[in-house]
């Protein structure tokens, strides 16, 4: 994609108290958004017993379809005014972020170094920085740089700690790593395609076509994996706990987090978007501190207020420098 001559009008973010202050809150939607991934394994748990994870992303995409189909019939007079690089950052959105990016990044995890896979997926917003730089000319706020590390450095202490995660630098240099590094770039790139699309169509259109495009794709590799459907039988215990938490997933972490998302990034830069992103961690240490009993360390609790400290600076940074745009 070019990044002079797009064809792509993104709506202009307006002045005033009133738009800095609808900013303000489609930045804290985006927190929000990425925060309710974190409760994705409380119904994962009980999930990947019977079902493969193809199965169960394929099954969480058909329900949240029942409900995106109808959405995309109301709104279908949007579909009308797309062209094909709008197609394209659709597809982006749900083949890339919502199928081969979770595809990668399972392969990176089997393929290399465990921590260095993990190390390499904070890199992430670099590469929305970047993309958001080329395709959308975004400025970013003052001293944008520096909170970009700090919020790093914020992960890395709820993911390793004070610990080194590698003993060399070539662990880095592998198959697993490079999938890794894809994964990376597919999710900071959605990221992007998000605001993107969001400046064309309304918020939960996006959401919609994001979940029944990728149904064709997602089949096709349950389908080609070949795995054996492992459900309870029909009317047991097992099955409601089954289908309760298949339902609980795709309707909380899936389609609910999704519609916060999307209706923050509205309002909200992709390059400021990408650290609001990082509650998603934040939450899954939560999670397991509370549910799963593994004890917060000291390390992770710095690691916690780093990143609320840049998450509350960006905030308000993000006002100033929408006063730099208009």
């Amino acid at each position: 994609m070019d990044n002079v001559n797009t064809g792509v009008k993104v709506k202009p973010y307006d002045s005033g108290a009133q738009a800095r202050g609808r900013m303000r809150g489609g930045f804290w939607l985006v927190v929000l958004g990425a925060a309710l991934w974190g409760v994705d394994p409380l119904f994962r748990v009980i999930l990947l017993k019977n079902l493969t994870s193809a199965q169960i992303v394929l099954l969480e995409h058909i329900i949240i379809s029942l409900i995106a189909i109808p959405v995309l019939w109301r709104n279908r007079v949007e579909l009308r005014g797309i062209g094909w690089r709008h197609v394209g950052a659709l597809l982006f959105i749900s083949w890339g972020g919502s199928a081969l990016a979770t595809i990668l990044f399972t392969m990176g995890l089997s393929n290399g170094n465990l921590n260095a896979v993990l190390l390499l997926q904070k890199l992430q917003p670099l590469f929305a920085i970047m993309l958001a730089s080329l395709l959308l000319k975004e400025k970013l706020p003052r001293h944008f740089g520096i909170l970009l590390i700090i919020a790093l450095a914020g992960t890395y202490l709820l993911t390793f700690g004070m610990t080194l995660p590698i003993g060399h630098w070539n662990d880095f240099v592998q198959i697993g790593s490079l999938l890794s590094l894809g994964a990376a770039a597919l999710w900071g790139g959605s990221t992007v395609m998000g605001r993107l699309m969001v400046g064309k169509l309304k918020y939960e259109t996006v959401t919609s076509l994001r979940f029944v495009l990728a149904l064709p794709l997602l089949a096709f590799m349950t389908w080609n994996e070949g795995a054996a459907w492992n459900m309870p039988a029909f009317g047991t215990g097992a099955f409601a706990a089954v289908s309760l938490n298949l339902i609980g997933q795709a309707l909380l972490p899936g389609l609910l987090s999704l519609l916060v998302y999307y209706k923050g990034l509205t309002t909200t830069k992709a390059s400021v978007a990408t650290l609001a992103e990082l509650s998603f961690p934040m939450v899954g240490v939560l999670i397991n501190w509370i549910v799963f009993q593994e004890v917060v360390t000291s390390a992770q609790l710095l690691g916690f207020l780093l990143i609320w400290i840049v998450l509350f600076v960006i905030s308000r940074q993000s006002e100033s420098s929408e006063r730099t745009l208009s």
